[in-house]
């Protein structure tokens, strides 16, 4: 396949990720609530983007690595503010 296409495909997916993880970020930031989020689902969202991120390094596609290192800090801040959350929640 053409290798512009690939790194055309590759670049648009990151931004789709980055576009599609931020603004949950930012909401969840912004308002505190994590009630509508899954747990088991942003550890695997998380889970996948840290292996991502060593794949991207393993093949040296900066991309992949970039797109990912941004995606598992939003996941961490979520998963943090989740996690404090639902410890309030049980006191």
């Amino acid at each position: 396949m053409n290798t512009l296409l690939l790194t055309i495909i590759g670049y648009t997916a990151s931004v789709c990720m980055v576009l599609g993880y931020l603004p949950q970020a930012i909401a969840t930031i912004r308002t505190r609530s994590t009630d509508g989020i899954a747990l088991p689902t942003f550890c695997m969202l998380g889970l996948g983007s840290i292996f991502f991120v060593i794949q991207g390094i393993m093949l040296e596609n900066w991309p992949l690595v970039i797109t990912n290192v941004i995606t598992t800090i939003c996941s961490v801040i979520i998963f943090g503010i989740k996690i404090n959350n639902d410890r309030r929640k049980k006191r």
